[in-house]
């Protein structure tokens, strides 16, 4: 469904943009900024004017705002005292201050853009997709007079062109932590993201420095502590080491720039992003065991040895959460249900990396997303075989095996995020879902997971790759669903029947299926081979025909696209500190 929802006329100089061929009649309008990009650059300017709303509009965005299922974000807290208490209400506000930087790098100024948002279910959902594009309908504007979402964000100059971007001598132009602007005379220049961002990061870093003076875990206190400083000076890696050392702390808090999603254009920008959480000791328990088998299954990933020589820590936790509190990048579109961390290749090859669950997350999304897709697209004989264990298992090894493959290209002369660019992302989130199924598959066979439920994780992946493909061909995660949707139809790992619609697994086909793609995609990420990623993608990464007239059925049957939070301090019961 194409969603022209606002008839607001809004004229934007951003990158990538262009007006709708079939917007509505444009308005008389005044010029005058709306959305200044950050430290060093020329505003973006544009023109708007607020246009009357009529109730099919209205109406329309209260649908779309409907699409999301809301969960209230809370855990029980009563172990905690009150210093702690007051602890954990200091993380939710050093939390909450990712969202306005977010805000800048997705958009630019939020405040002026609401402003000139006339319908209150309108701003609702700019409100919830941080800008006025539809994050799990393919990034479609839903403001009149927008065009399409820069693929740079606001990282990169608005007129600047990939040619000028590869001729140009900066040094850290590919950082993860520098914004690329013009100075005075129009030559490109880097700003680091301390100085763009400096008044927000330096509120966030005090807040986390009075939390540490919190804390009664000596680990939790050197990570806050060095976190707070690597907000200040965009040097990460000494609080990434902290953050993997930190082992019994019951609260955690991830925060700072960390998923380079947001940069389309080339996959080198991180977006800020930040989570508070409550560790599930009981659960934590049984999945700690599960780490130590990483360097055994690196050996037996289906590709030749050398590209799987590199061999993943396997002192890393496996622990699940109860998350309370989303911010910035990690509250957009598609909320994540899993955290494998850090991304820092060297604290990964020395340490490995920590892999949390969000329980209570997942299992909202399991309940009132994937039963019900399940329903309307999956054979009815094999629907029992749709398990929250299944979902839980799947969805944590995927974090595992971000560990599993390589790191660096064949001969070490690049890393694979930096060889593979803006097909990066969407590859090791795809490498990362296959390779979590295979490592279902082979501890099965060890006899560490149950075997006679194998058949339960293979029907719960395919309802899962219909549940992600919803969001969109242009999200990260639903490009690799597709690629692998494509690629296992091609494979016959799974059947349609032509008169109900409806899937059944193959399981012997779908294993096949399983092992080839695992081969392709660390076959490509090892050799870091742009075109032949870039080739896949395009090939396999779009939704056809017949697949979006079956999840038009799921928006028929007014199932939840994703989910969206009620959260913060009065949701937990807590004061502002």
């Amino acid at each position: 469904m194409y969603r022209r929802l606002l008839p607001l006329c809004l004229l934007l100089a951003l990158a990538g943009c262009s007006s709708s061929h079939d917007a509505a009649p444009m308005a008389p309008v005044s010029k005058e900024e709306l959305a200044p990009a950050p430290t060093g650059t020329a505003p973006a300017t544009a023109a708007s004017v607020a246009a009357p709303v009529d109730g099919n509009t209205s109406a329309a965005v209260k649908q779309h705002v409907a699409d999301y299922a809301t969960v209230k974000l809370a855990a029980d807290l009563s172990a905690f005292d009150t210093k702690q208490k007051k602890m954990i209400a200091l993380l939710v506000e050093a939390a909450d201050s990712m969202n306005a930087i977010y805000w800048q790098q997705a958009w630019g100024d939020k405040d002026a853009l609401l402003q000139k948002i006339g319908d209150p279910a309108a701003r609702e959902f700019a409100e919830l997709n941080y800008g006025p594009w539809d994050r799990l309908d393919n990034d479609r504007p839903f403001v009149d007079g927008i065009g399409a979402r820069p693929a740079g964000a606001q990282f990169y100059p608005a007129d600047m062109s990939k040619a000028e971007f590869e001729k140009s001598a900066l040094k850290d132009k590919t950082s993860l932590y520098t914004l690329l602007r013009r100075d005075a005379q129009g030559q490109m220049i880097s700003v680091p993201y301390h100085e763009a961002y400096k008044p927000e990061l330096q509120k966030a870093a005090g807040l986390l420095r009075d939390a540490a003076k919190l804390s009664q875990d000596a680990g939790f206190k050197k990570y806050l502590t060095l976190r707070a400083n690597a907000l200040l000076n965009d040097d990460y890696q000494a609080s990434d080491f902290a953050w993997m050392a930190m082992k019994k702390n019951p609260v955690d808090i991830v925060i700072g720039p960390i998923e380079t999603y947001e940069d389309q254009l080339y996959g080198y920008k991180a977006s800020y992003e930040s989570y508070v959480l409550i560790k599930d000791q009981a659960w934590s328990k049984k999945l700690a065991r599960f780490a130590q088998y990483l360097p055994e299954l690196q050996r037996g990933l289906p590709v030749p040895e050398r590209y799987k020589a590199e061999k993943p820590g396997s002192d890393a936790d496996l622990d699940a959460y109860f998350a309370i509190y989303y911010g910035g990048d990690a509250n957009v579109g598609a909320k994540t249900i899993a955290i494998n961390l850090p991304n820092d290749e060297q604290v990964q090859l020395k340490q490995g990396t920590r892999r949390l669950q969000l329980e209570n997350v997942m299992k909202a999304k399991f309940e009132q997303i994937m039963l019900p897709i399940a329903k309307e697209l999956i054979a009815p004989d094999q629907q029992a075989n749709l398990t929250f264990d299944a979902f839980f298992q799947n969805t944590m090894f995927h974090e595992v095996a971000h560990g599993l493959g390589i790191k660096e290209t064949l001969g070490g002369k690049d890393t694979v995020r930096k060889a593979l660019k803006d097909q990066a992302s969407s590859f090791e989130e795809g490498k990362a879902d296959i390779l979590g199924l295979y490592m279902v598959t082979k501890l099965a066979d060890k006899g560490e997971l149950d075997k006679s439920k194998l058949l339960d994780n293979y029907v719960t992946f395919l309802a899962g790759i219909l549940r992600s493909v919803r969001f969109g061909a242009s999200d990260t995660h639903a490009k690799a669903n597709m690629v692998r949707f494509n690629f296992f139809k091609q494979q016959g790992a799974f059947t349609r029947d032509e008169k109900s619609g409806r899937y059944r697994v193959d399981f012997d086909k779908m294993t096949a299926a399983m092992n080839a793609l695992s081969a392709k995609l660390l076959t490509i990420q090892g050799n870091g081979d742009y075109e032949a990623a870039k080739q896949l993608t395009d090939q396999m990464g779009a939704v056809d025909a017949e697949l979006a007239g079956d999840l038009k059925r799921l928006d028929q049957a007014h199932i939840p696209v994703d989910i969206r939070f009620d959260q913060g301090l009065d949701v937990l019961g807590l004061k502002k500190p």
